[in-house]
């Protein structure tokens, strides 16, 4: 039986996702009536839900993507469980991938034995908990100094923000351009499907980019990213098929 995908897996998935239901419903249920009691207009409570809805359509698209990413190595349902409470592509994969390593494998690589599936699910559970336990301890202390830096000087707080997420980004660009792999792990490293896949998908979030400001397509911009991500997977499958077997899977570092 594949342990990734047993009944066991798929019963704590549906209750940690009915548990994150349930939460949803409630505080729904709970700001409605508090809307209701300080006399906000049903109407505006209904655009409000509304809109929220369809704002919350690209961060799955997102979400989906993620669990692709992850599953040939980790399975559907580790992915689907983690991603259903907190996290996203880039802290989900780079502790899987720091996991992994660490059992000298990589995301490229199906997981078959059981202590190292148990392993990489524990990294990945416990270093998303940290922010929920520092938040409420520093936030507010974090925000006055943060709040102090901008009044200061604006321009600075953005380009350190800024800064902070090209670094991260920066990581991923590294990996696909020249990140070394295992010489017996067919796509482990820098290759050119992925040096196809960071231009594919960084072309398609220039591309969004522009049309969201040409056209000022507002609600555009929170789906330029999944967009983007899934452009890049489709071209990863498509080139893999086109191209010439020894093209496709030429790596340099690996």
């Amino acid at each position: 039986m594949n342990f990734k995908e047993s009944p066991f897996m798929y019963l704590i998935a549906a209750g940690v996702i009915s548990f994150v239901l349930a939460q949803s419903a409630f505080f729904l249920v709970k700001a409605w009536k508090q809307g209701k009691k300080i006399g906000i207009d049903t109407k505006v409570m209904r655009d409000t839900i509304s809109s929220s809805s369809l704002f919350t359509i690209a961060p799955a698209i997102a979400i989906v993507a993620t669990v692709l990413t992850l599953a040939y190595s980790l399975g559907f349902i580790l992915p689907w469980i983690r991603l259903s409470v907190i996290g996203n592509i880039t802290y989900e994969a780079t502790a899987a991938e720091a996991a992994l390593n660490a059992f000298d494998a990589n995301l490229s690589q199906p997981i078959d034995n059981v202590k190292t599936f148990a392993a990489i699910a524990w990294v990945m559970t416990i270093g998303s908990v940290f922010p929920l336990i520092i938040m409420p301890i520093f936030l507010k202390r974090l925000q006055g100094k943060v709040g102090v830096a901008a009044n200061k000087n604006a321009k600075w707080t953005d380009a350190m923000s800024a800064a902070a997420f090209i670094g991260l980004i920066s990581a991923f660009i590294a990996r696909s351009v020249a990140g070394a792999g295992k010489r017996d792990v067919v796509g482990d490293g820098a290759g050119v499907l992925s040096v196809i896949t960071l231009a594919v998908s960084i072309a398609s979030m220039m591309l969004l980019r522009w049309i969201c400001v040409k056209f000022r397509l507002v609600r555009l911009e929170p789906f330029a990213m999944p967009a983007a991500m899934l452009s890049g997977m489709a071209a990863a499958m498509l080139f893999a098929r086109i191209l010439p077997e020894s093209i496709a899977f030429l790596e340099w570092r690996g």
